[in-house]
């Protein structure tokens, strides 16, 4: 069960449904140099849902989180243009540490996890800014109850661990900052299924918690199964939204694999 503690309220902009979004983005367009990854994507993410955010690889999944998260305002060549707004406060041109502060994290593709560190130390390594730092004996006991098999390996260093074993350990990095929003990249890949199984079912009691979740996927039908809205992404931009229940399987795969051009958003 779930021990995670939750903050409050910090969304104030108006959203889809007339709902108050957490996470608003607004023509965003995305470049490496001149090469143009991300052309005026727009969506809003409503508080405590699981949005989940689908396309085959080469999509501009990745860039888009990239972005929400400071990490294209870093280098000489890559930059962005539009608007990201988290609980009302701009966020594009904000580094990632001071997201991070602001209650917006990541699980990173690849996991990105320090390999010669123990489970422990990577952990603590998410409540490097002050106001985790704070807390960080209390998270770190309330990361091991929620995954009870990081308990058993503090202090075994990660890159003795299996893959799925990783993944918990990038995930709990990630709730060490007690996020309000959590951004999830490619959890599945790589990872046998009965493991996948175990993973989204805690990306299910984290959103359950409160918090709410963004999951990037390939694996469309997972990523169907665990939200509450859907976003399929071509070449860099959304070209078909809604509620899962509402859009037939024909049109998300027509929209996955770039079948036709109708039921777009923008």
């Amino acid at each position: 069960m779930s021990t995670l503690v939750r903050k409050g309220s910090l969304f104030s902009q108006p959203g889809r449904d007339g709902k108050q979004s957490i996470l608003s983005v607004n023509g965003l367009s995305a470049y490496y140099g001149e090469l143009q990854a991300l052309f005026d994507v727009s969506f809003d993410v409503n508080p405590s849902e699981v949005l989940a955010i689908i396309g085959a690889n080469g999509a501009g999944k990745s860039t888009l989180l990239r972005s929400i998260t400071g990490m294209m305002n870093r280098g000489k060549t890559a930059h962005i243009d539009g608007a990201i707004s988290f609980g009302g406060r701009r966020l594009d041109r904000l580094s990632t540490e001071q997201i991070v502060d602001a209650g917006t994290t990541m699980v990173p593709e690849g996991r990105m996890l320090f390999p010669r560190m123990s489970v422990a130390e990577n952990l603590l390594v998410g409540a490097h800014l002050p106001k985790a730092r704070v807390k960080a004996n209390q998270k770190l006991d309330e990361m091991f109850t929620f995954f009870p098999r990081l308990a058993e390996r503090r202090n075994q260093i990660v890159s003795q661990m299996s893959g799925g074993e990783q993944q918990m350990v990038a995930i709990a990095r990630a709730l060490m900052s007690e996020p309000t929003l959590v951004l999830f990249d490619e959890l599945s890949l790589g990872l046998a299924p009965i493991i996948v199984e175990d993973i989204y079912d805690k990306v299910t009691q984290i959103n359950k918690s409160g918090v709410t979740c963004v999951v990037v996927e390939q694996d469309m039908h997972r990523a169907l199964a665990v939200s509450d809205h859907v976003l399929v992404m071509l070449e860099g931009r959304i070209v078909l939204e809604g509620a899962p229940d509402t859009l037939s399987k024909d049109d998300i795969t027509n929209a996955y694999f770039g079948s036709h051009s109708d039921g777009g958003t923008q």
